[in-house]
This record gives C-alpha cells, sequence and structure tokens, in this order.
C-alpha cells in the first residue's frame, strides 16, 4: 500500500511497476476465479439487473465453508493487508479509533489503502468485496479535517422555534413572542447523517457504525453523551438520522430489509442492542436489571424504528440483561431481533466483544465463538486474532456445534448488506468525493447545530443591574476569556475525536470559543485570554465581563464512567476567582450534567454547551445574540449524585433543573 509518492524520479517509477504489477496479478487472479465458476452455469450474483435475492441465492451456493467464515470474520486494518483479505476471503475491515494509515491523512491516502483491500478481495475467487467500517459516530471524527458535529446529547437538546402568527389567533402582534413552539429537530439529525454519508464515502469507505440509539438512564455512564437523551420517545425521533446516513427508502420498501440508497450513502449501525444505557450505576458493560417488560417499553422503542427505516446493520452490547451477556443472549438476538422484529440485515458483535463473554476474557475461546455464533451474531470483530477464530468456528461447524444453516444464515444477511451497498458494482472509492471533507456546508451545518443545541441555564442581573449578563455586549471596551476549555478544540470536541479517549489542543480542524469570541466583537474590543486567572489578576483591570468556559477532560466508554461527576477543581477555581470580581458567563463543556449546586450562585449565566465539536462560532452566535437559546436540555439535571438514577417520571423527582428545561434569554 502507497502512502505518499516519492520525490526521485527512479522511485516514482518503481511505485508505478509494482502498481502495475500489482493490478496485473489480481486480473489473473480474477479470471482465473471466473474461469473456476464459469462451468457452474451463469453467474447471477454478478448481474446487477437480478433481485438482491436471487443474487444471493447464486453466490451462496458457490461458496466455500473457508469463503463463508471469511464473510464472517472483521479485522483492523492495522493487521489487514491485500494478502490476508485474498488469502482468508476477509469480509470486513474496520479502524478503531486513533487507527490511521498515516497521522493526518488526507482523504486520498485513506482511499488508497480501503482500495488496496479491495483489490485483495475483487482477486478471491468469487471476487466479494470487502465492507470497511468506521466509527463516525460524531461526523467523520477518525479523519484530520472533517466536520466533527456535537454529541448525541447535545443533538438531544436542540430545538427549533416555530412561531405562530398572532393574527390566527386574532390577538396584537406583540403576543408573538408567547406563541412560539420550542420543538425537536430531527430533520437536523437527518441533515447531519447526510453530511456525515458524504464524508465517509469521500474517503472510500461504505459502513458506519452509527447511530447510537441507547436510552441513558444515568449520567454515571461514560458513554452517556453518545446518547440522545434520558427518553425512549426522544431518543426515536432522533432515529431519523439513518435516513441521512442511508437514504429514506421507498413506500414500498419491505419492513425490515437494508436499505442504501446510493453511492453518496453509507451502511448505517444501530447500537448497541439492547438495553446499554440502563446498566446498573451506569457502569460501562455492566449488567442491566429489570424486566424483559421494562426492557422493551425504554429500551426497544428506537430499534423499532431503526428496522422501520431500512436500517442495514445491528450492533450488540458489551452488556448483560438480567445477568445473560447481550453476545450470548439467543433469545434476544435471535427470537426477538431477526424473529419477532424481522430484522434481515446483519448483526455485529463490538470490539473483542466475544472475548468477555467469559471472565476474564477469552479464558474460553472456544466457548465464546460457539455460544456468540448460535446466539445469532452474524459478523464478528474479532479483530486482531483472526486466524484463531477462523480456525475455532471451522471446526465448530464440521463438528456439527455450529449447523451450517446458521452459517448460511449469517452470509445471507452479510451479503445482503453488500448487495444493497452497491459494493459489488463499485467496490472502489468515488474520488470525485475527495472536497467533501470538512465541506465549508458542513461546518455551516455543525455551526447551526451548536446553536439549537445550547440550553440556558441561568441568565440573571447583579444588584444595582437592571439587566441580565446575555446577551453580551460586542463592543465592550475589554473582555476577559478564561478557562481551560476556552481555547482548545479537543476538549472541546471530547472523546471519540481523531483517536478513541479524545485529546487535548489543536487536534483537528476548527474554531475554539475564544476564536469564535475574537470573530464575533468589535474590532475596538481588547479580548484577553488567560487560561487560569488568580484573583488578582481580574481585579482592577477594567474588564467590562468574563466568559468562563470549563468543564470535563475527554473520554470515552469505560475511562469516562464517573461516581461523582463534579467539575474539576482547576473549573471550580476559575469560577471562583473570576466571578467573584466580574460579570461573568459561565459556559460548561461535558458529555452529562454535572453538580453544580455549590457553585451556582456565583455565575451570572450558565451555558450547558455539551460537547459541540468542532465549530466553536456557533457558540459565539448565541452568547451574543445574533441567534436566541433555543436548546432544551435532553437530560434531567440532578442536585446531588446520590439522587441517582433520576429521570423524568420517576417517582420523588427533585432535579435542580428538570428534563426539558431551557430558557431564552428573554426570561428569567
Amino acid at each position: 500500500m502507497l502512502l505518499s509518492i516519492r520525490s526521485t524520479r527512479g522511485s516514482d517509477i518503481s511505485i508505478d511497476r509494482r502498481g502495475m504489477r500489482a493490478s496485473a496479478m489480481a486480473l489473473l487472479l480474477a479470471l482465473l476465479g471466473f474461469l473456476l465458476v464459469a462451468g457452474d452455469g451463469q453467474m447471477l450474483y454478478k448481474d446487477s439487473r437480478q433481485s438482491i435475492e436471487a443474487r444471493i441465492k447464486d453466490l451462496l451456493r458457490r461458496m466455500t465453508l473457508e469463503e463463508k467464515i471469511g464473510q464472517m470474520t472483521q479485522i483492523e486494518r492495522a493487521v489487514a493487508s491485500q494478502a490476508v483479505v485474498r488469502q482468508y476471503g476477509i469480509g470486513s475491515v474496520l479502524n478503531g479509533g486513533g487507527s490511521a494509515p498515516a497521522e493526518r491523512a488526507a482523504p486520498n491516502v485513506w482511499e488508497d489503502m480501503v482500495d488496496d483491500y479491495q483489490i485483495g478481495a475483487m482477486s478471491t475467487r468469487l471476487g466479494i468485496p470487502v465492507i470497511y467500517g468506521v466509527d463516525a459516530v460524531h461526523g467523520h471524527n477518525n479523519v484530520y479535517g472533517a466536520t466533527i458535529y456535537p454529541h448525541n446529547i447535545g443533538l438531544g437538546s436542540s430545538r427549533y422555534l416555530l412561531i405562530l402568527s398572532p393574527s390566527i389567533f386574532f390577538l396584537p402582534f406583540w403576543y408573538e413572542k408567547f406563541l412560539g413552539l420550542f420543538l425537536r429537530d430531527p430533520e437536523l439529525v437527518r441533515r447531519i447523517g447526510a453530511a456525515t454519508a458524504l464524508e465517509v464515502r469521500a474517503t472510500g469507505m461504505p459502513y458506519a457504525f452509527a447511530p447510537c440509539i441507547a436510552v441513558c438512564r444515568d449520567p454515571r455512564w461514560g458513554r452517556c453523551y453518545e446518547s440522545y437523551g434520558e427518553d425512549t420517545q426522544l431518543v426515536r425521533s432522533m432515529t431519523k438520522i439513518i435516513q441521512g446516513l442511508q437514504g429514506s427508502p421507498p413506500p414500498s420498501h419491505p419492513s425490515g430489509y437494508p436499505y442504501v440508497g446510493g453511492p453518496s450513502k453509507v451502511v448505517a449501525c444501530a447500537k448497541h442492542f439492547v438495553g446499554d444505557g440502563g446498566t446498573v450505576k451506569g457502569i460501562d458493560e455492566n449488567n442491566t436489571v429489570t424486566t424483559y417488560r421494562q426492557l422493551v417499553q425504554v429500551h426497544m422503542g428506537p430499534y423499532l424504528d431503526a428496522i422501520a427505516m431500512g436500517v442495514s446493520t445491528i450492533m450488540i452490547s458489551y452488556s448483560s440483561f438480567n445477568g445473560i451477556k447481550m453476545h450470548a443472549n439467543r433469545f434476544l438476538v435471535t427470537e426477538v431481533l431477526k424473529n419477532r422484529l424481522g430484522f434481515q440485515g446483519f448483526l455485529i458483535s463490538d470490539w473483542e466483544a466475544i472475548d468477555r463473554i467469559t471472565d476474564p476474557p477469552k479464558q474460553n475461546y472456544t466457548y465464546s465463538v460457539l455460544t456468540s455464533v448460535n446466539a445469532g451474531i452474524d459478523m464478528i470483530m474479532v479483530p486482531f486474532d483472526y486466524q484463531n477464530f477462523i480456525n475455532i468456528l471451522t471446526g465448530l461447524v464440521k463438528s456439527g456445534a455450529v449447523s451450517q444453516s446458521r452459517i448460511d444464515d449469517a452470509v445471507t444477511r452479510i451479503l445482503r448488506v453488500k448487495f444493497a451497498a452497491g459494493l459489488f458494482e463499485a467496490p472502489k472509492a468515488n474520488r470525485k468525493l475527495n472536497n467533501k471533507v470538512g465541506a465549508e456546508d458542513h461546518r455551516e451545518l455543525a455551526r447551526e447545530a451548536v446553536r439549537k443545541s445550547l440550553v440556558l441555564l441561568k441568565n440573571s442581573a447583579r444588584s444595582g443591574s437592571s439587566k441580565n449578563i446575555l446577551p453580551l455586549s460586542k463592543t465592550a471596551p475589554k473582555i476577559l476569556v478564561a478557562g481551560t476549555h476556552a481555547d482548545d478544540l479537543g476538549l472541546q470536541c471530547g472523546g471519540w475525536t481523531i483517536t478513541w479517549q479524545g485529546g487535548s489542543g489543536q487536534t483537528t480542524i476548527g474554531t475554539t470559543i475564544r476564536q469564535a469570541i475574537a470573530n464575533t466583537v468589535s474590532q475596538s474590543t481588547q479580548v484577553v485570554y488567560e487560561q487560569s486567572p488568580d484573583a488578582n489578576f481580574v481585579k482592577d483591570k477594567g474588564f467590562s465581563y468574563a466568559v468562563v468556559v470549563i468543564g470535563e477532560q475527554p473520554y470515552a466508554e469505560i475511562a469516562g464512567d464517573n461516581l461523582n461527576l463534579t467539575i474539576p477543581s482547576q473549573g471550580i477555581d476559575t469560577i471562583r476567582n473570576v466571578c467573584s470580581s466580574l460579570r461573568c458567563a459561565v459556559v460548561l463543556i461535558s458529555g452529562r450534567p454535572l453538580v453544580l449546586e455549590p457553585h451556582i450562585d456565583m455565575m451570572d449565566a450558565l451555558v450547558a454547551a455539551w460537547l459541540p465539536g468542532s465549530e466553536g462560532q456557533g457558540v459565539a452566535d448565541v452568547l451574543f445574540g445574533d441567534h436566541d437559546f433555543v436548546g432544551k436540555s435532553s437530560r434531567t439535571w440532578f442536585k446531588r449524585v446520590d439522587q441517582l438514577p433520576m429521570n423524568v417520571g420517576d417517582m420523588g423527582y427533585d432535579p435542580l433543573f428538570p428534563y426539558g428545561f431551557g430558557m431564552t434569554m428573554r426570561q428569567q
């Protein structure tokens, strides 16, 4: 695989020759494969005019057991190569968070890598393309320079304001402000899904492990920001992002059948089935203890909508249901999801998840393979020890422990998605899409999403003043911007950004909140930035007001589990030092509600910005009054952690801010 072009003429010629030799070998092997199968009748599976089911039937009957098990195997790009894909007939390749062909790899470098795997796949006997998957969970977040959207907790808080005309009610015009309706904005997430699909396709990838449609019932969970909110109906409304990622199936499309609407769309993956957001104390990969009825009522609903929209794949959860690992739960995976709900795409495991069926992980890998495949999982995200997996599953089938019909069901579903996605007709990257990565219209969309997701929790006037601090003045002579998160793009984006856990600093391309403020105020306004000012720095410096931006450090999955949910001490010190002397608006960057009650009285304004992503200009758009706040909290804001779990509708519900709370700047 080639990642760069050398500067010397001799090296260039060498690269060309290697490419020619590889292409010639691929052509020769493909021709040999054609000759081997041509004697077995017409190859209907290569004829796009045939129905998908006819193509599957024709291809499946030609496949050996080894080729079928290869299709069920997903491996990480670090161990993948053209030769490995060809030798083992690998069905899928992925990259984990932070795994890339090169640091800050450009779109064409990603495309070269994926195309190289496809050359290996197309040169196999049957020429079945690989399907390359990536965690594109808030934009194409693994790729440097891609647009990073707010994480789902913010999108779940997004609203749009529908103004009802006063004339309808024969009321004077000034009643208009009382006739606005703040409505959920699933159309916004659909548009984000469509833009994300374009950027994913622009790097040669046809498969996104998104959306997460968990219903997070406890903010102590480290993946709570991947959930749209605590309310089932809210999460159900946000599943419309699938129509953006995959396209909208026509009315005649069969229910439960995978759908991908063309070369600008991707295969989506609803995750993580089921109950991942309901574990005890929010501990990641832990046990969800509840009745089946409650599991259905709280956690299952979003999957009904995803299946109705033609979602192509569903990822199984690490978690357990009443002590049974979901990856081993045949009742929920096969009887419920496949048989009762009629899902006809393929089910994929999570990363090394079948290893964790046993404790400690991989204690009995043969048992893990046997149990997960018989539970109904179709593709296994191995991701490294693929030879061992292939050998064990092959032995289990030959011994009769896993039936041939179970293997055929899995491969049928995998091929169905590959045919639906058009991979047999167009397996390689569409290089004309390269300019879609980080495109300006996508960044404008992300900026809109930031504006709509901000939640105003407090806006007040200090004694002696009749005016609330927000909106901030653009013409103040001198203002202070402070806090760890004010000028740090990595912290602003959170986990699952470039790397798995995220990071700090200029990790990708975007606009920090400090930069956004400087872009917004008048040229005569002096903007002073001090990350962690002490009390003396603030006093008698002539500041008109301060914007303090603080919050959590980035995290993902189990690393984010947190039983105390306090604002980091450095952030508290900054609030105390600044807000004791100046009027201050505090912007909280976090993946969930945090403990606020001891500190909120020090603040003149408080904004929950969640994890806004790369377009910090959206924050300034609202702080300075170009747009008003419309966001409504997708989560209950607790007073103390000993109240958790506490969700809207619970008995004894006593929040600091209730679910759905959010002010406008006109409100006290």
